[in-house]
């Protein structure tokens, strides 16, 4: 089997296995991974792979008495057009205040500068929010990550963007600063980050206090991860969250 067949095969999987996974919360997870604070590298092209994730609140609705819930799968994709450029789909499925909603969030990420040790990646990236819900457009950001790895064991990543919330009609800047720590070859690596959105009120008032999140990553191989997360008012509704991802990965074939 191809790459691509094997890649479009265990993106289907993803989504039978996970059957709640199918389709977005307009809150947050616009990086298309369980990690909030994107990096400024674009893989190589032909490079592919597939985020799933799952996270659960302590926060419950008073009324069902059923607890906040966030799922998604992500598929990823670095093309090969002449320039580094990476197009996602981030189909996800939510439960807040007892309420469900599903939606998709498309979204680019172009290369602007490839860096090395102690040299910073840059990078543009676009996403819109579409509420399959309400069948409508909710929310569009842009950003510019940076990411900076300092040593070999070290990466720091920061964002900053605009944001515009079209249910509420608000702008914000959108903002994100995290450090990786790994092991030597890679195998464990400890993640801690505060992100969020600024500059405007909210409604829950929640949604415009910081977010934050430290996970822990196992990756016994190149191709496989998985991921457990602990996070702090992540959706922007308060509560505190446990999280599980995993990811596959496709590296890109070398002529």
């Amino acid at each position: 089997m191809t790459a691509p067949a094997q890649f479009l095969a265990s993106a289907i999987a993803a989504c039978s296995v996970m059957p709640m996974i199918v389709c977005v919360s307009t809150q947050s997870h616009a990086a298309g991974s369980a990690y909030q604070v994107d990096t400024g590298e674009v893989n190589d092209p032909g490079f592919c792979k597939v985020d799933t994730w799952a996270s659960f609140s302590n926060k419950r609705d008073t009324a069902t008495d059923k607890r906040d819930f966030f799922s998604s799968v992500s598929p990823n994709c670095s093309l090969p057009v002449g320039f580094p450029f990476e197009l996602s789909a981030q189909f996800t499925r939510s439960r807040t205040d007892g309420e469900w909603d599903s939606g998709v969030i498309p979204k680019f990420a172009l290369g602007l500068l490839s860096g090395d040790l102690g040299k910073p990646n840059v990078a543009f990236t676009g996403a819109l929010t579409y509420d399959f819900t309400s069948g409508q457009a909710t929310a569009i950001n842009f950003a510019v990550p940076v990411s900076v790895r300092l040593v070999d064991a070290l990466r720091i990543n920061a964002n900053a963007g605009w944001l515009y919330d079209r249910t509420m009609d608000r702008h914000y800047l959108s903002y994100g600063l995290g450090v990786d720590l790994r092991t030597p070859g890679n195998v464990w690596q400890l993640t801690a980050e505060v992100f969020g959105q600024a500059l405007n009120s909210a409604d829950p008032p929640s949604a415009a206090q910081p977010r934050y999140q430290i996970g822990l990553r196992w990756r016994p191989v190149f191709e496989w991860s998985i991921d457990g997360i602990y996070g702090r008012n992540i959706t922007g509704n308060g509560g505190s969250w446990f999280t599980v991802a995993m990811v596959r990965r496709w590296p890109a074939k070398k002529d």
